[in-house]
């Protein structure tokens, strides 16, 4: 039988080019580093080592025959002692290297015989997964100046980072850094806007080394009725059916009368860590900050760093010899990280003095606690601290959500309370009021990362009136929003807040702008817990996703 080998499919895969030819140039060994040639320096060491070895054991017969101590040595013993440590050293270096060399050139061999190998290989396998495509990015049509200052950029003569302060235009830095990025990565960027930004608004407070700017639509939920007012909430989000399910539940509320909010405590916390010798030391110091009497003491110290900044607690905590030191302020209208710090350190700097053996570990030792989930938030408060209810009638409920009373209690408690237990939530307690949160922190600029502990909440429902109404709440413990500060004061997120009533700080009555944005966040929560609660319960969910969450639309007809 004549077996005949068949022909290799062609590869869909790019042809891989051969490797290049090797170089005469050996690859550089370490006999290299001598400074003499390698026969010379094996002749000396050689011989050195055999005539030295020779001395000395004829010096140590003589010691013997004289019973004259071995270990009483001349200078010259000494000289040959040395000389021949020093010789062997070199000649066993001498072979570990030779052998060494010879070992590692073997290695690389079959490397380079094993690669070439796989790379001739995989020219025969056939690959049917298409190579994606990568948009490459297109040359932009620069004056001399710019194309030259592209240039530098990308050897890297001028920092990418230092190109504002250059050029004094920041919109101009944006472009040459834009550029230089395509041509450093080779990908364009075509899609990302670039004009139409204010670049100066945010240098040096909101983002550095920008190359443009992300859209994110922002939608209106509401009137949302909360004490009395009507609210139009703006939300900046990505996800579909979030703005028109928050706004299903805005018009439930608004049916049924409205949902009222009250404010239980604001303060913003920050807990810098010390050290000590000894944990006895450092229970010193929690003894005397927890101390009433020298609370007024600390409070002058603490309160200089702003006209806003009013220390209101200290809290302690012990690990070792290692004191967590919990401060809490008010900050007017600012969200108050920066506030709070400077506070802090003014205190830590006025204890060293009677406590010179303190060592400052960290200004935030995480018992504060920013941008993580945790226990000391969810019981203690951070920011803002707020409750929100309001009572939905039977025939709302039916008529507008869709469901019932007892359907969304049971729900409720079998989802928000004991699934979330059984999930060991930590301040989980709700059906997705981070959504929400997310969504207008990001249309009013706060934030985003402050989301996870502003989104601490737990939706409570119950059955009024005989059960034929709803009350329902959110209590949400650690709301960190401001009204000032961040980007709080850039165009677009500037007129959400200024369409909510709350843009800048309040001069009647520093605080209350950030007070009221809180409240009207957790009424934002109220609402769209019980849209989504109501079409869980309906069965409605996977529906009304399917049918306004997914688009028809040919996206690459759109993109071409």
């Amino acid at each position: 039988m004549d077996i005949r080998r068949r022909p290799p499919k062609p590869s869909l895969r790019p042809q891989v080019p051969p490797p290049p030819p090797s170089s005469d140039v050996s690859s550089p060994k370490a006999s290299d580093a001598l400074p003499l040639p390698l026969y010379l320096t094996n002749g000396v060491f050689f011989t050195l080592f055999f005539s030295v070895a020779y001395f000395l054991l004829h010096r140590w017969r003589d010691k013997i025959r004289n019973s004259v101590p071995l270990h009483v040595l001349t200078l010259s013993e000494l000289a040959a002692i040395i000389t021949l440590i020093s010789s062997f050293i070199y000649l066993l270096g001498f072979f570990g290297i030779d052998f060494v060399q010879s070992f590692i050139s073997k290695s690389e061999s079959d490397d380079d015989s094993h690669q070439r190998f796989i790379i001739e290989e995989d020219r025969n396998i056939h690959c049917s997964m298409p190579t994606p495509a990568i948009s490459k990015p297109i040359p932009m049509d620069l004056p001399e100046d710019d194309e030259e200052l592209v240039s530098r950029v990308v050897s890297g003569e001028i920092p990418s980072y230092s190109l504002e302060s250059k050029l004094g235009d920041c919109f101009k830095a944006a472009k040459i850094r834009r550029e230089a990025v395509q041509r450093q990565t080779g990908r364009s960027v075509e899609g990302l806007p670039l004009e139409g930004f204010d670049y100066d608004s945010i240098l040096g407070q909101c983002c550095e080394m920008p190359v443009g700017y992300v859209q994110i639509p922002v939608g209106i939920a509401g009137p949302l009725l909360l004490n009395g007012c009507e609210y139009s909430v703006p939300m900046a989000t990505t996800e579909g059916c979030l703005v028109a399910s928050t706004n299903r539940g805005c018009k439930a509320i608004y049916a049924s009368g409205g949902a009222t909010c009250v404010l239980l405590r604001d303060g913003m916390t920050r807990a810098p860590v010390v050290r000590f010798s000894s944990a006895k030391r450092a229970s010193e110091l929690k003894f005397f900050l927890e101390d009433s009497l020298n609370f007024d003491t600390l409070s002058v110290v603490f309160n200089k760093s702003s006209r806003f900044a009013r220390l209101q607690g200290i809290q302690c905590a012990i690990a070792g010899k290692n004191l967590y030191v919990r401060f809490s302020c008010s900050t007017g209208d600012a969200m108050g990280m920066n506030m709070v710090s400077k506070g802090v350190q003014n205190v830590l700097d006025f204890l060293q003095s009677d406590f010179p053996d303190m060592d400052v570990i960290g200004i935030s030792g995480n018992f504060c606690s920013d941008k993580k989930p945790s226990a000391v938030n969810w019981i203690e408060g951070r920011g803002k601290s707020v409750v929100c209810e309001a009572i939905i009638t039977g025939e709302i409920v039916t008529k507008v959500l869709k469901t019932t009373v007892a359907a969304l209690v049971e729900l409720n408690m079998l989802k928000n309370l004991t699934g979330s237990a059984i999930a060991g939530a930590l301040g989980g307690f709700n059906a997705h009021a981070a959504n929400i949160v997310s969504a207008v922190f990001i249309a009013t600029g706060q934030d985003p990362a402050q989301n996870i502990e502003s989104s601490h909440c737990i939706t409570m429902m119950e059955a009024v009136n005989n059960g034929k109404d709803l009350h329902v709440s959110v209590t949400m413990p650690s709301i960190e929003v401001g009204t000032v500060g961040g980007g709080t004061q850039l165009a677009s997120q500037s007129a959400c807040l200024n369409l909510l009533g709350v843009k800048g700080a309040s001069k009647e009555s520093p605080g209350s702008n950030s007070q009221l944005l809180a409240t009207v966040v957790a009424g934002s929560v109220l609402a769209g817990e019980l849209s989504l609660m109501s079409a869980i319960a309906a069965g409605q969910l996977v529906k009304s996703h399917m049918k306004y969450n997914r688009s028809s639309r040919d996206i690459t007809k759109i993109c071409s």
